[in-house]
């Protein structure tokens, strides 16, 4: 039995164009439902919530061009509140990442308005929901994937997906969620109820049973000091003038250093810097190398350094992370692969340089490392480990993390200065943490001024300490090899299930276009006559 307290469009064949507009705002206010499941919120079921809304406005809108816009409102209300903290950067950056994020939610409508042609809807339109995270996570300039689905059930029931089908599968789980509570809004039915009731309690056996995965057995732990030096923060000199956080990271070493001297913390096997706790090039730059030098000298262990590298060519830069020894002998070193456009390199630069004066605060173009974050080191008894590193951005991209699955330790370095004060912070520690459930290990975060803390293999925050101040500590590292199922299915799994959605719709297009069903005919036949004298 239909529901006949809805609006009429919800249960009618046709739908007039100013109840159908009306649609496209509540396509938006889901939109803002669905940011509200992302931290510093975190309320999961207002996002599930809201791909049911925008479920439901894409079946009111009917025809392509308010279902595009319906899913462009839903994007708008989405994007805008929790991306807002890049005005932080410039007024204009923020303005182009919203606006390039909801283009890929009004094609997400588009293609919402393909995938109700068909009696299955609600697989295709979750399929649908996948295959645009795939995409907005590569192109433009390397992708965002900073908004999917997945992250936000981390604090929810659907968390044990993370290690069977990764982020990706986790995404999937909650669109088919959020479109099966709009098939039953629509039809309030007997059989509806049926299915969405054992398609619910089927994706949540298969959480409970990702749950009951143990992390890996630990051979024996690693001690792991790390040091969170401190920056002024606020906008995109946030780390200060040049060397201040270095000097700020070379004081906060020494404090530690006296801390383990007078029996307060236990003495560790290396230390971690965050991201981009030199400024300089140690290598080339005698300040920053005294700097670093100083540090060493005083803790006596190798430390983990986020550095700011020259080069490879004139007037560019690498962002890496230096295995440095007490001596000042560099080891193993990982170049960051996820830079982050006009942040840290700016695309077509020699065209959009001249034109645009504030791009020149991204300084020299970065150039992304090639090759996993996997250091291969020694640890102070000469155990053999591989740590695994991911520098900040690194974590919002599926390829990068799965790299890292034979890593023995993980160490996310990040460099949140000049994002204080924003939510920008405590949603990528929500993505780290999701990540640390994923590949059911520990991550270490350490960052310059943002949240510095420990996450256990299940996600859950066991040490955490929030900036701007300085801070310091000394924490236990198991050591563990095992790969969860995760890191080799999900990015298949999403790949299928992307070129699945995407053929069919393709084939519902072609088809459809040879004859337009009846309630579309009388759609567009009733706008065409409200056009006319």
């Amino acid at each position: 039995m239909m529901i006949d307290t809805l609006p009429a469009p919800l249960h009618q064949g046709r739908s007039t164009s100013p109840v159908a507009w009306i649609w496209v705002g509540v396509a938006g206010a889901a939109g803002v439902a669905t940011g509200a499941g992302f931290a510093p919120a975190g309320w999961w079921a207002a996002t599930v919530l809201g791909v049911s809304g925008l479920a439901v406005a894409a079946r009111q809108t009917r025809t392509l061009p308010r279902t595009t816009a319906a899913g462009l409102a839903f994007g708008l209300g989405l994007t805008g509140p929790t991306l807002a903290w890049m005005s932080v950067i410039h007024v204009g950056a923020a303005i182009g990442l919203i606006l390039v994020m909801s283009g890929w939610y009004a094609l997400l409508g588009a293609l919402l308005h393909l995938a109700n042609r068909s009696r299955w809807w609600p697989l295709l339109g979750a399929g649908a929901w996948l295959a645009i995270e795939y995409a907005a996570a590569r192109v433009p300039f390397g992708g965002f994937g900073w908004l999917r689905l997945g992250y936000i059930m981390i604090d929810g029931p659907l968390a044990g997906l993370l290690p069977l089908a990764g982020v990706a599968g986790t995404s999937l789980a909650v669109a088919l969620a959020g479109n099966l509570i709009g098939w039953l809004i629509e039809e309030r039915s007997r059989r509806r109820l049926i299915a969405t009731t054992v398609s619910t309690l089927l994706i949540g056996t298969v959480a409970a049973a990702g749950d009951a995965i143990p992390p890996a057995p630990a051979d024996k732990a690693a001690t792991v000091g790390w040091v969170q030096g401190g920056a002024p923060g606020g906008g995109v000199y946030g780390l200060g003038p040049p060397r201040t956080i270095t000097t700020n990271q070379a004081r906060a070493t020494n404090d530690l250093a006296a801390d383990i001297a007078a029996g307060r913390e236990p003495v560790p096997d290396f230390i971690v810097w965050p991201e981009n706790s030199t400024d300089l090039d140690p290598g080339t730059d005698p300040h920053t190398r005294q700097l670093v030098d100083s540090a060493l000298a005083s803790i006596q262990k190798p430390i983990l350094i986020g550095a700011i590298l020259d080069g490879p060519g004139p007037d560019q830069r690498r962002t890496a992370t230096q295995w440095t020894q007490p001596d000042g002998q560099v080891g193993p070193t990982y170049t960051k692969r996820s830079i982050v456009p006009f942040g840290e390199w700016i695309p077509y630069r020699d065209i959009l340089l001249p034109l645009i004066a504030e791009l020149r605060y991204v300084g020299r173009q970065s150039v992304a490392g090639t090759e996993p974050g996997l250091l291969d080191v020694r640890l102070a008894d000469g155990t053999p480990v591989r740590i695994g590193v991911l520098a900040c951005f690194d974590v919002a991209f599926d390829p990068v993390v799965h790299d890292l699955a034979d890593a023995q330790l993980l160490i996310v370095q990040s460099s949140n200065a000049m994002y204080q004060g924003t939510t920008q912070i405590e949603q990528q520690f929500a993505i780290t943490r999701a990540r640390a459930a994923e590949l059911r290990r520990e991550i270490m975060a350490v960052t310059t001024s943002g949240i510095s803390g420990l996450i256990d293999p299940y996600g859950r925050t066991t040490m955490r300490d929030t900036g701007p101040e300085a801070a310091r500590g000394v924490e236990q590292l198991p050591i563990r090899t095992a790969a969860t199922p995760a890191t080799w299915l999900a990015l298949p799994l999403e790949q299928a299930v992307a070129a699945v959605t995407t053929a069919w719709l393709l084939g519902l297009a072609v088809t459809r276009r040879r004859q337009k069903p009846p309630a579309e005919q009388a759609t567009h036949a009733l706008d065409h006559s409200r056009t006319q004298p």
